[in-house]
């Protein structure tokens, strides 16, 4: 489940982060005057545990709009995924037209458990109506502050999914201690997201201004690095400075052009110039390898990222028109799991 969440980000933004560089390939302008995106009310994003990983949203009912958007995410959404939609479908839910937005948040494994997801789906339900087709199905369940949470599995599997109604407008999903935080938080029992002086800042800054946007911390930071720039392992002071990359931020838009923006926070200004010059060195060498084998949609995809060293920040660009987005999905170029 922790993978088929993340996919909601992937859905949107896989296409450039799968194709480019061996796994990357993102973008960032404003949102244009005639796209509306949604904004995360201050109050659900204060909910959220305060010690995460990652943390994303994504505007469903924005993204539905595009043609390109049902094929992209069956390529790139596992099955899990599609097996817990059609368990909420089971009990009443449809979440192709009750979930408006999600957000979630993902916590790093540790030595003793496995990576973790809390996440909220906010929309239209009928609580009472569907937890009648829980209990009906009698599936198991624990109660918590008033809350009961239903499980999509046993119950006392490590991996189990929890799911509840916080109310007709919003539900919530995850793992039974990160779901549990989220209630405390709620009741100001526990330290939320608000405290997090690394990531509430860099959630802020994109909250409203995206389709799809994320924050990673150092952790998934390191993880997404490795993908963007595999190079580096080849040139050791490279390596160096990618292993300091602190935070990222994603965001993604689109009109007429699905348009993503990548941020790597760096320790420095020397380090984001040296960094920017690896990714530069490895984009060519990717183009090279897509030209040679007759790619042409994939080196149309290539010629549109954009580097550029910003101060402290390394910021990538990329367009991707629909028809190229179009072709590629022809090919089924974003099938491979990211």
């Amino acid at each position: 489940m922790v993978k088929a969440a993340r996919s909601f980000l992937l859905v949107v933004l896989g296409a450039t982060f799968a194709a480019a560089l061996a796994g990357s390939g993102l973008l960032w302008p404003q949102a244009s005057a005639a796209q509306q995106v949604g904004r995360l009310p201050m109050d659900l994003v204060a909910m959220f545990p305060k010690d995460i990983g990652e943390f994303a949203y994504a505007d469903l009912r924005s993204a539905r709009r595009y043609a390109w958007f049902p094929q992209l995410r069956e390529q790139l959404t596992p099955s899990r995924f599609k097996q817990f939609e059609q368990f909420l479908a089971s009990v009443g839910l449809d979440p192709a037209n009750q979930v408006h937005e999600a957000a979630w948040a993902l916590v790093p494994p540790t030595e003793t458990t496995g990576e973790q997801i809390v996440g909220i789906a906010v929309g239209s339900f009928s609580p009472e109506s569907t937890e009648a087709n829980f209990r009906q199905l009698k599936l198991p369940v624990v109660e918590h502050r008033g809350f009961r949470l239903y499980a999509y599995g046993s119950g006392a599997g490590p991996q189990d999914i929890f799911f509840f109604f916080l109310d007709s407008t919003t539900a919530a999903f995850g793992h039974r201690n990160l779901v549990e935080q989220l209630i405390e938080v709620r009741y100001g029992a526990a330290e939320g997201l608000l405290r997090n002086d690394q990531m509430f800042p860099l959630i802020h800054e994109l909250n409203g201004r995206g389709l799809v946007w994320a924050v990673l911390d150092r952790t998934y930071t390191q993880v997404a690095m490795k993908q963007l720039v595999p190079e580096a392992a080849q040139f050791p002071e490279a390596s160096r400075i990618a292993a300091k990359v602190q935070y990222m931020t994603i965001l993604v838009n689109a009109d007429r052009d699905v348009n993503t923006q990548f941020h790597a926070v760096c320790a420095n200004t020397e380090d984001a110039n040296l960094l920017a010059a690896t990714l530069q060195a490895g984009l060519l060498y990717r183009r090279y390898q897509a030209q040679q084998a007759n790619q042409g949609e994939l080196v149309q995809l290539l010629d549109a990222i954009r580097i550029t060293p910003r101060g402290e920040r390394l910021e990538l660009l990329m367009a991707l028109n629909q028809d190229l987005l179009q072709a590629l999905l022809r090919r089924n170029l974003f099938l491979p799991t990211l």
